[in-house]
């Protein structure tokens, strides 16, 4: 398991100081539109972006709402420190592992996890500590990467090999029954053929 989380953390540092121009951030930029307009119909005075990157999601949600109080977690120092000098001290931003939340029981209204929960190898004790950090009633929200279905089998046989620690691949109704042993009001739904937006309530 390390050994994944390991090569993310060494392709991320890779990447960090062109992400938000670059072909391989691209997928990822697809996502903050949708996010954003699924924040704008919930609460969130509170907000955590887990494998946050570069900090441009938070970015964007501090300029639509600048009273929010935002955090940020990655595995990659680099990525965190684009994200530093980025945000300018706007959000409260720490190194870590999605599955060992340095965060609070209940401080958060909204958790977002954008493009990158296929590569956290162990999912379930992640999304554990998603609820953890939610406040009752506060939501998950959570875009990634997928494809249809015989390609995404396919794909998972192969991802072991790669080098940027990309772990699953999820189906909608995969993701959906995991959320739903953690969260009520589960929902994923497609965006396109290579993405998917997923919530539930804590």
């Amino acid at each position: 398991m390390k050994d994944y989380q390991e090569r993310s953390r060494r392709a991320f540092d890779a990447q960090a100081a062109d992400y938000d121009t670059a072909v391989y951030g691209a997928h990822a930029r697809t996502l903050y539109p949708v996010l954003l307009a699924q924040m704008g119909q919930i609460p969130h005075r509170q907000v955590l972006d887990v494998g946050c990157g570069t900090g441009e999601l938070l970015c964007r949600v501090l300029e639509r709402w600048p009273e929010t109080s935002c955090a940020g977690l990655d595995l990659s120092e680099n990525m965190l420190e684009v994200a530093r000098r980025k945000l300018g001290g706007r959000a409260e931003l720490a190194a870590g592992d999605a599955k060992a939340l340095p965060f609070a029981s209940g401080r958060f209204d909204v958790v977002v996890c954008s493009d990158s929960f296929h590569h956290y190898p162990e999912a379930e004790a992640a999304v554990g500590e998603f609820h953890r950090v939610l406040a009752p009633g506060g939501v998950l929200l959570l875009a990634d990467t997928t494809a249809p279905a015989g390609a995404r089998q396919l794909v998972n046989l192969f991802l072991p090999l790669s080098r940027e620690g990309d772990f699953h691949l999820y189906g909608t109704g995969e993701l959906a029954a995991l959320l739903g042993r953690w969260f009520h009001g589960v929902e994923c739904r497609r965006i396109n053929a290579t993405s998917f937006l997923a919530w539930g309530v804590r």
